[in-house]
């Protein structure tokens, strides 16, 4: 048996406490919330267009389905216990909310009396709390369950359609209003940053930042929407770069380093509209935060830095025997560098995961024009910000070209490059390539 896959007792315990501490904050909240004079609700506009679905009550109920199965489809025992955080952090979490700011559901229930599925509502009556609403818990707890049921291949759609349908349900039963399902999400995505799954695992690097794009868009989504209420339309503008940080998340992933710019380094002029916001941030982040300006050797006529402004090339003659490596994948090269010397986009996402095999790619390939480099030429790596990526590929180049051992060439790196980020699970990536 592997020593990995958590036992049938481990998940017996995991689901027992997640479960005994659900029932424990839930009643009691619903217990203390009902001894208020008075409990408000908050209902947007929009909400009395929402219709009453009886049948939505099944996928509705289904919750209960997932919360007692999901543990028992984890895969190893780092993903049960990082599960087991979650749903107990957001249970808590959400038990703070029901006491502290508590609501109740306020639009008049349909009458379901001759239906079949009124067997259905009257079963919920009998557990369901009318106060416990935001966050909504059917909603944060969907996101979590999805962390694990998406590794299901053959029933992964189905099972996406499912939960979207659960959580859609939610309104069309008239169990929650609509902030109760934004602040769901945003609690649900709140437990993936505080609790990431391989936190020290380089390869799930892109869905830790994933994470804080979605959290972020979901963030702004819920400010958005707010504003609107209060303030005006105008202020659902804000959902502009709620959704572009979202689909980022999406792109990390993915791993999908052309997501902006293409396979010659250019970004369409329409992704440059859409991506705006995420354009500027990066360039005042480049502008004001960057540190390695001036090209340093690593090894003979070999330069690391960062992305060059027009200022910035006079500290480094470019001509046509110069080998431009662009690391960049949120700034396109500038022309004058781009023109003038031989030019190579090769993005990798800033902060994410180096595929191993493009990684492995890049540093054959530049082992190899190196050995025919002219006698006045060089190549020159960069990326945007100049921590990360350049010293990383500089890094595997030494090796290389040096025939050094890899702990060698990181201390030689982190010697010349004093501003190199080089975290301690990086050196693990390393030393597999």
């Amino acid at each position: 048996m592997d020593e990995r896959q958590p036992t049938l007792k481990q998940q017996i315990f995991a689901f027992a406490l997640c479960a005994i501490v659900f029932t424990t904050v839930y009643n009691f909240a619903a217990w203390y919330t009902s001894r208020a004079e008075k409990v408000p609700s908050f209902v947007f506009d929009f909400e009395k267009y929402i219709p009453f679905l009886s049948w939505s009550i099944i996928p509705y109920m289904t919750s209960g389905i997932f919360f007692c199965s999901v543990f028992f489809f984890c895969r190893d025992k780092e993903q049960l216990a990082v599960l087991t955080k979650r749903m107990l952090f957001t249970t808590v979490a959400a038990g703070m909310c029901f006491i502290v700011f508590p609501l109740q559901f306020s639009l008049p229930k349909p009458m379901t009396d001759g239906s079949v599925l009124d067997y259905s509502f009257q079963f919920l009556k009998l557990f369901d709390s009318p106060f416990n609403q935001s966050p909504s818990l059917h909603i944060a707890y969907a996101f979590i369950f999805w962390t694990v049921f998406r590794n299901f291949t053959k029933f992964r759609i189905f099972l996406m359609l499912w939960l979207i349908v659960l959580g859609i349900s939610t309104l069309t039963t008239y169990q929650h209003h609509f902030i109760d399902i934004l602040s769901g999400t945003v609690l649900a995505h709140i437990s993936f940053m505080v609790f990431p799954y391989r936190k020290n695992d380089f390869q799930y690097r892109n869905f830790q930042v994933a994470n804080f794009y979605v959290l972020f868009g979901w963030i702004l989504i819920f400010a958005s929407i707010l504003m609107d209420q209060f303030f005006g339309h105008l202020w659902l503008i804000v959902l502009w770069p709620a959704v572009m940080a979202i689909i980022i998340g999406y792109q990390y992933q993915k791993n999908n380093i052309h997501f902006l710019k293409d396979k010659n380094g250019n970004i369409s002029w329409w992704k440059k509209i859409f991506y705006t916001p995420y354009l500027m941030v990066y360039w005042m982040f480049w502008k004001f935060l960057r540190k390695n300006k001036n090209p340093l050797e690593i090894a003979p006529r070999i330069y690391i830095s960062s992305r060059p402004c027009r200022q910035d090339l006079h500290y480094f003659e470019i001509s046509r025997n110069t080998l431009v490596y662009d690391l960049s994948a949120e700034m396109e090269e500038i022309s004058d560098l781009k023109n003038k010397s031989s030019y190579h986009s090769i993005p990798f996402l800033d902060i994410g995961t180096l595929d191993i095999d493009q990684t492995k790619k890049l540093v054959t390939e530049i082992t190899e024009k190196y050995k025919i480099l002219p006698a006045d030429g060089k190549i020159f790596i960069h990326c945007t910000m100049g921590f990360t990526r350049s010293s990383v590929i500089g890094i595997l180049v030494m090796k290389n070209i040096l025939s050094l051992p890899i702990d060698e060439a990181v201390n030689i790196m982190t010697g010349i490059h004093k501003n190199a980020v080089i975290h301690p699970y990086l050196k693990d990536f390393l030393k597999k390539i």
